[in-house]
């Protein structure tokens, strides 16, 4: 479990909440006291959205997927979607607040201007958004200040005439044995497509957990070096890959993955109750809440859509 834990969550099994992280294990294990049984008999299951291609990944029976030319495709693909209808999408302005109106209205102020909104939809980290709310929403900005995040660095490497000793999506690591090294990803395997030309071996190493951790509060310097080395001695050891890779890219993503810990369903409660109360035209989507995985997030962003229409989007 510590191992599943590092590699969904980058943070540390012995804080995180299994019935937010987890909901089918924790309905299973409450429904028939087994966690094993109850997954047998179906406990935990809840109905899913129907598509076409959701029938296709069922009936091919995908256990991952990407985009020919990366993830990056998809928010690109949803700009143009959107604004070939008529949206506006606004770049470079961040959200330095949120007021509201006489009117019930929202004055959301950017860097350099302002708007008017008669509903928002919030998909940035929670805590992010709790030091834009106004003042009379203080209560749930208390308890979205209290849904955390940890950085995780990701370091992608690629070698040229290596092979891989065994095959599959990649392997986890737990913090027993290496507290830096989340896990590897076989990126090759999973997406030989991907590799290029001439075609390389590629795997992503993923460095977090209390190694990260500690290197931040102690103000150390973050350096791409320090992750590409880390990175490349785990490759060595943990896959026999000694020789120094063709290529590498280095990106730490600060405070990217929100820690579902103890008690954090009822931080999720509490912000459902407010925004009930005071009918907050206000609706929160994105990875703080109930799911930090990029279907999770997809999904979040649907069920938001279906709450401010009332109905399922079209198109």
């Amino acid at each position: 479990m510590d191992s599943l834990c590092r590699g969904v969550f980058a943070g540390n099994s012995r804080e995180l909440s299994i019935r937010s992280c987890f909901p089918s294990l924790f309905q299973a294990e409450q429904t028939h006291r087994s966690v094993l049984l109850g997954l047998l008999l179906g406990a935990g299951r809840t109905p899913q959205p129907d598509s076409a291609l959701i029938r296709q990944a069922l009936a091919e029976r995908w256990s991952q997927w990407s985009l020919r030319g990366g993830l990056e495709m998809l928010p690109q693909a949803l700009e143009t979607h959107l604004t070939s209808r008529g949206v506006s999408v606004l770049r470079g302005q961040p959200v330095c607040g949120l007021s509201l109106q006489a009117e019930g209205r929202w004055k959301v102020s950017l860097r350099d201007s302002s708007l008017e909104a008669d509903h928002v939809i919030s998909a940035i980290p929670a805590s992010v958004l709790s030091e834009l709310l106004p003042a009379e929403a203080a209560p749930l900005a208390r308890a979205l200040s209290a849904i955390t995040a940890v950085s995780v660095a990701v370091v992608n490497l690629q070698y040229q005439g290596a092979h891989l000793p065994v095959q599959g999506f990649g392997h986890l690591v737990p913090s027993s044995e290496d507290p830096g090294v989340l896990g590897i990803v076989y990126d090759s395997v999973a997406f030989p497509e991907q590799d290029g030309s001439p075609p390389g071996l590629r795997v992503t190493v993923m460095l977090g957990g209390s190694w990260l951790q500690t290197l931040e509060a102690s103000g150390c310097v973050l350096s791409q070096e320090l992750f590409q080395q880390r990175a490349q001695e785990a490759a060595a050891t943990q896959l026999g890959l000694k020789e120094l890779p063709s290529h590498c890219l280095v990106h730490l993503h600060k405070n990217c993955i929100p820690q579902y810990t103890l008690g954090h369903w009822q931080k999720l409660e509490s912000a459902r109750q407010f925004l009930a109360a005071h009918r907050l035209p206000l609706t929160l989507a994105g990875a703080s809440y109930e799911g930090v995985a990029v279907n999770d997030c997809i999904e979040s962003g649907r069920q938001a859509a279906v709450s401010v229409l009332g109905t399922e989007p079209n198109g």
